[in-house]
C-alpha cells in the first residue's frame, strides 16, 4: 500500500476482500511502533460489529476503498484483540501467520514506547 498515505484519512473507508464482497468500514489504523508507517487496519465487521484486523500491505486503496487480498473468511477468523489498544509484536506475528505472510520475528521494543494510534498525537 501507499505508505505516504495520511492514516487518518483511511478511517471511515469501506474495506472490500479479493473477490469485491465488502468487509465493512475501517475503524482504526495502526502504526508500526519503529517507523510510524500504517501497518494494520481494525475494520468493523458485520451484522454483530467485531473489528478484524487486516495488514495494510499486500492491501490497495483503489478508488476511495481498501482492497484486501484475502477472502472475508479468512479475515472475519481472524484474532481479535480488541481496538483502541496496542498490539504487541506476538499479537502482530499471530496476525501474520493467520493470513499466511512471512515475517521477521520482531526485536523486543520497551512497553513504554507502545501505542500510538493515528490521529492521536500527543500535544
Amino acid at each position: 500500500m501507499q505508505t505516504d498515505i495520511d492514516p487518518r484519512s483511511l478511517i471511515g473507508r469501506k474495506a472490500f476482500d479479493r473477490s469485491g464482497h465488502k468487509i465493512g468500514t475501517i475503524d482504526e489504523v495502526y502504526l508500526d511502533d519503529a517507523t510510524g508507517v500504517p501497518e494494520w487496519a481494525a475494520i468493523r465487521t458485520g451484522l454483530f460489529s467485531r473489528d478484524a484486523f487486516v495488514p495494510l500491505e499486500p492491501s490497495e486503496l483503489v478508488e476511495g476503498t481498501l482492497q484486501v487480498p484475502f477472502d472475508r473468511h479468512l479475515i472475519k477468523d481472524a484474532p481479535d484483540f480488541g481496538v483502541g489498544r496496542h498490539l504487541s509484536p506476538e499479537q502482530e506475528l499471530q496476525l501474520y501467520h493467520h493470513y499466511g505472510l512471512d515475517v521477521d520475528v520482531p526485536e523486543a521494543v520497551p512497553d513504554h514506547d507502545f501505542g500510538k494510534l493515528a490521529g492521536t498525537e500527543e500535544t
